[in-house]
């Protein structure tokens, strides 16, 4: 699957709050999409651990380091946004197909150049930068089929059950890319993350996509406008958004940095962390539910963001890998409960005929700001040392907060249940 796409946030767990929420893996097409992605999620990760290592063996530089996950972030500023109104335009089964190829190519390449040493740390970002472009490309289609796939009644815990799948790979997938780098190489991790593709496209291939009446008619300059007059009206749409941008930018800085703090720990101690982080949004997402119970959507948002903070502070001082990958995982169980709150306003935020390009906006201010944030931090934690860049995206996260007052998530429209975001 793409290294930066997000699996669709649940607009409730069970319909109505009723029936299974593995139902929907009752649905043969479902479930046969649903283990391609798990498989396709993993692949995923292994190619964020080898790319973010490989950096580090490349250079010491922080910034060079922060760039890999910049690279892979940067093409949502090109391309996202047409990106969505093309999936409310074509078919997206031809669509997805040519995308998900694209990042085999890219992919599978820079495996390649990794086992023969024809690398550099600019020919890894070249070759991050083009498997992110096909990824951005990929992510509002992808989103976009779950109604196709599933029966109606199963629509909600078929998304949530996306969100497991793509928690229950980043738990794995760090930690096996891990191993298979330390046993190995990044080149294999690559070449690894390649063939996790063919799953997916198999399934696309076979797939025979239903008749979609309402489909987007005319120029793709003139579907992007309508989308983009529409956010213009829309209150709730500029809230989601800003808030996304308040917190994407800081948050970024963590996940950038962590193959630094990483770095005494060898490629395998890097997998488990990240691995870590992984297993924290799982316990996350089971813990969500009850304290939304206690919340509204805005104070779970900020307690989340008040947690992550300090853990985004205390992964700059400890100097144990116990107690780093303690940081990780609580800093995955508040992770979690943002993007759920953001997550699920995105989805619910627009009409169903506009609702791939409202999603390539939420994308844009999401992806956008972490690519943002990663090269800001990275620049940061090279003048002033990463400690400091990480007190600084503490207090910037916490700044962010002043946001809540004037642009509130409705809790009357938003029902949350676990979701997830790729990085």
């Amino acid at each position: 699957m793409s290294t930066s796409i997000n699996p669709p946030a649940p607009e409730t767990l069970t319909p109505n709050g009723e029936g299974s929420p593995w139902a929907p893996l009752g649905e043969p097409l479902f479930r046969s999409l649903w283990f391609a992605a798990v498989i396709s999620y993993t692949g995923t990760w292994m190619q964020n651990v080898g790319a973010g290592w490989l950096m580090t063996q490349l250079t010491t530089s922080p910034l060079m380091v922060g760039l890999v996950q910049a690279a892979m972030l940067l093409p949502v500023f090109l391309v996202i946004l047409p990106a969505g109104a093309l999936a409310d335009m074509v078919d997206r089964r031809r669509f997805l197909l040519l995308t998900q190829g694209w990042m085999v190519l890219a992919s599978g390449t820079l495996g390649i150049l990794t086992l023969l040493e024809h690398i550099s740390p600019w020919t890894l970002l070249l070759f991050t930068f083009l498997l992110g472009l096909g990824a951005v490309m990929n992510d509002p289609a992808w989103q976009a089929i779950t109604p196709e796939i599933v029966s109606p009644s199963q629509h909600a815990p078929a998304v949530a059950l996306n969100s497991v799948g793509f928690n229950v790979a980043r738990a794995v997938g760090p930690a096996l890319g891990g191993v298979v780098i330390a046993a190995t190489s990044s080149g294999v991790a690559f070449l690894f993350n390649a063939a996790s593709f063919f799953g997916v496209i198999f399934f696309l291939y076979r797939w025979k996509r239903p008749h979609i009446e309402h489909v987007e008619k005319g120029r793709v300059r003139d579907a992007l406008w309508a989308g983009l007059r529409y956010v213009k009206d829309a209150p709730l749409v500029r809230a989601v958004l800003i808030r996304t941008g308040a917190f994407s930018i800081a948050a970024s800085s963590l996940l950038a940095l962590l193959p630094i703090l990483a770095r005494p720990y060898g490629a395998s101690g890097y997998g488990m962390l990240l691995g870590s982080f992984g297993l924290g949004a799982l316990a996350g997402a089971a813990v969500l539910p009850r304290l939304r119970s206690r919340l509204s959507v805005d104070g779970t948002v900020a307690f989340a963001i008040v947690i992550f903070a300090v853990m985004t502070f205390a992964a700059g001082r400890v100097q144990t890998f116990g107690w780093l990958s303690l940081v990780l995982f609580t800093s995955g169980t508040a992770w979690i409960g943002i993007l759920a709150c953001l997550n699920v306003a995105a989805q619910t935020m627009s009409p169903v005929p506009l609702r791939a390009r409202t999603l390539s906006m939420y994308l844009l201010v999401l992806q956008g700001g972490m690519a943002l944030g990663s090269a800001a931090w990275g620049a940061l934690a090279t003048k002033f040392g990463v400690p400091e860049a990480m007190l600084g995206a503490a207090l910037t996260l916490v700044a962010g907060l002043f946001t809540v007052p004037r642009y509130r998530l409705s809790g009357k429209q938003l029902e949350l249940s676990p979701a997830v975001v790729r990085d």
